[in-house]
């Protein structure tokens, strides 16, 4: 892969001002001069390029063999004077009108950004663009870059978030019927499965958040800490909606399943209610299908019309009782 591809962008900033575009053999020159900081933005580099850039801003063996590989939990880690962060990005499809999740990995130092992307993650360009407008928070360092990018992050896990919830509204009319609907079921799986994948993406975003605030003062001054804090009440509220919805969708289904066995005992009662009517006239005409020579009132005239008024008022009795009690 060609270095132009790698590398989506490298610029200088100088007490929040932008400087020009940087190469990567000139980092390690700029880095060095007071107040100016470098944003760096890398897509799926290789392996080469990244030892190229480990040796341009002093980074770790261990982080650069993280960024390497693009499938790694969100985590913080400090390295000395930097940080590594991993975070999960998701974005919605609306061709496929599915969710895709890809990484970033972040680099961040008191003078520098770097910003990894892997798999599906839409460009930051417009946010270097938008934090680039805002000066007075850039001259505080790359630790507003690295809030602008997070935000972006946290923002597109809240328009996954809505999609869902447009969704449910459709599922859930579906399962409020006394009908066993498969599709139904299934597609209420998918999307608690759904859930749970944008849920194990937004989750650590909390504590990352959080230990930005605490622990990492170089990075994240005091003025930025209420910047970071909005990121992560927001990403709680992504959380906690995903948990309201996933317990949502498991009462519906649950809901579903109860009106279709309290249906499926309604027809059980209505069997049960005619089995017993249709029981007296088979116990009567079965006695009187026996074959014996004296059976009572078999040579009285109206022995038939007798037993088959009887049959008949007693079916009707046992009709109208059951009736009553609601069983048929």
């Amino acid at each position: 892969m060609e270095t132009a591809t790698m590398v989506v962008n490298s610029v200088a900033y100088k007490a929040g001002k932008r400087l020009g575009e940087v190469t990567i053999d000139d980092i390690s020159e700029v880095v060095k001069q007071p107040d100016t900081f470098v944003w760096l933005g890398l897509w799926q580099p290789e392996d080469t390029f990244m030892r190229k850039v480990q040796e341009e801003f002093g980074l770790h063996d261990l982080a650069i063999e993280d960024a390497l590989c693009a499938h790694q939990r969100p985590k913080l880690e400090a390295y000395g004077d930097s940080l590594f962060i991993v975070v999960k990005t998701a974005q919605w499809h609306g061709g496929k009108n599915e969710v895709e999740y890809g990484e970033t990995h972040f680099f961040v130092g008191k003078n520098f950004l770097i910003t990894v992307r892997h798999g599906a993650s839409p460009s930051y360009a417009p946010i270097r663009a938008k934090a680039e407008e805002n000066q007075k928070q850039l001259c505080h360092g790359p630790g507003f870059a690295l809030y602008s990018v997070l935000d972006f992050v946290v923002d597109n896990y809240r328009t996954v978030v809505a999609k869902f919830e447009a969704s449910i509204e459709g599922i859930e009319a579906n399962m409020f019927k006394s009908e066993f609907d498969q599709a139904a079921i299934e597609n209420v799986y998918t999307l608690r499965r759904h859930l749970l994948a944008l849920r194990n993406a937004a989750l650590p975003m909390d504590e990352i958040c959080n230990q930005l605030i605490r622990l990492h003062e170089e990075v994240i001054p005091k003025e930025l800490r209420a910047y970071v804090r909005d990121v992560q009440d927001h990403a709680r509220q992504v959380v906690s909606n995903i948990d309201d919805m996933r317990e949502m969708l498991t009462n519906a289904m649950h809901v579903n399943l109860a009106l279709v066995t309290v249906k499926q005992n309604e027809v059980v009662k209505r069997l049960a209610g005619w089995g017993a009517i249709l029981a007296i006239p088979t116990v009567i005409f079965s006695l009187y299908g026996m074959n014996f020579d004296d059976m009572p009132e078999l040579k009285f005239p109206w022995a038939y019309h007798t037993t088959l008024g009887v049959t008949l008022a007693g079916c009707f009795f046992l009709y109208q009782k059951l009736k009553k009690s609601g069983w048929l």
